[in-house]
């Protein structure tokens, strides 16, 4: 068994025009300040990170990671949740999804994807750089507008869409075997990758690619009624990252699971501040630890009542409430007899 790293700080939530959250220096030490031990960085945003000098250097990845470190947080993980979603997209989301991508790109699909692509790969390299072993992700979407079979769908369709998923993925995948680093994809709504099911799906047309992982976020389960428990006894050897967010689900007559287009705060299944859900994260952290995980328990602060900056504070002392310091002998070792393999056999009578 292993402690669990942490508390982590997702940063993207909290990136802004104004002071704390407007550059590395005043983010990190903010995030110190918060009670944070670690912080996982998104690299869409020029503020905190340029991408291409990552890529380029490690002595500029020294120099960066240095300065979060002088302010008293490492850094956990990169991210590339904004990129990785515009490595597959349905036309249907072309006109919304542009606003990830690069001002040159937009508007061209084809351009918008080989630019995603490049990215997930410039990322890939940073981690190197960094000496990190996991980075984030969003597979990106080509079946989701059909999740709901209504019309019938036609033969082959959801078999066509993993099979081109997996065609994009297959050389990210061997690019960060390359790089030792693992792609852990958050399992989310939205995404092709979105239960254990669909993982699987993917994870069977990249021949099982060991650089496959999860991102593990309970809350997105509580949303979906999954049982989020019996997933990480399932998937022990694919939990890559874990994300510290809470949720609620309250149906009602009027709405369930799809929310009724309604906003956050009307919705039956709402994301919530870690400690004001209904996640039972002693269960999980429980779990992680007699799995052996070896990752950051990392918050992503979102939810549709609590300021930012309190859920921020709250969630580093919910975490290091929460994270079990393994024992190194069992309870009953006081009473234990010290025999050995002869004293044994004569206890099971072997030597009569």
């Amino acid at each position: 068994m292993r402690t669990i790293k942490g508390p982590g700080l997702f940063l993207a939530q909290f990136m802004g025009a104004d002071a704390p959250f407007n550059s590395w220096n005043s983010i990190t030490r903010w995030a110190a300040e918060c009670g944070y031990a670690g912080v996982q960085v998104p690299t869409n945003d020029a503020r905190i990170l340029d991408l291409d000098q990552a890529a380029a250097s490690q002595g500029w990845c020294e120099d960066w990671a240095g300065e979060a470190r002088a302010n008293g947080v490492v850094v956990t993980e990169l991210s590339t949740h904004l990129q990785g979603q515009l490595v597959a997209v349905h036309p249907a989301y072309d006109t919304i999804f542009d606003a990830f991508a690069a001002p040159a790109v937009r508007g061209n699909p084809k351009a918008r994807q080989e630019w995603a692509v490049s990215q997930v790969k410039k990322a890939l390299t940073a981690s190197k750089h960094l000496g990190l072993t996991s980075m984030a992700s969003f597979s990106g979407a080509l079946a989701w507008p059909y999740v709901y079979p209504w019309p019938q769908r036609p033969a082959g369709l959801v078999e066509e869409a993993f099979d081109e998923l997996a065609r994009r993925w297959k050389p990210l995948f061997d690019h960060a075997d390359a790089c030792g680093v693992d792609i852990c994809f958050e399992i989310h709504p939205g995404e092709d990758l979105h239960d254990g099911d669909t993982f699987e799906m993917f994870l069977e047309r990249v021949g099982g690619h060991p650089r496959a992982k999860m991102l593990y976020d309970p809350s997105h389960y509580v949303l979906q009624q999954l049982d989020y428990l019996d997933h990480l006894d399932i998937y022990a050897e694919r939990i890559g990252m874990f994300h510290v967010k809470d949720a609620e689900f309250n149906p009602t007559g009027r709405k369930g699971v799809y929310g009724g287009y309604q906003p956050w705060l009307k919705r039956a299944g709402r994301f919530r501040s870690p400690g004001d859900g209904q996640v039972d994260f002693a269960a999980i952290f429980s779990k992680l630890a007699a799995m052996d995980f070896d990752g950051w328990a990392v918050v992503e602060w979102e939810c549709c009542l609590k300021h930012p900056e309190d859920g921020a504070r709250e969630g580093a002392a919910f975490v290091k409430n929460h994270i079990i310091r393994v024992t190194e002998r069992a309870f009953d070792d006081f009473a234990s007899s010290g025999t050995d393999r002869a004293a044994n056999h004569g206890l099971l009578g072997l030597d009569r």
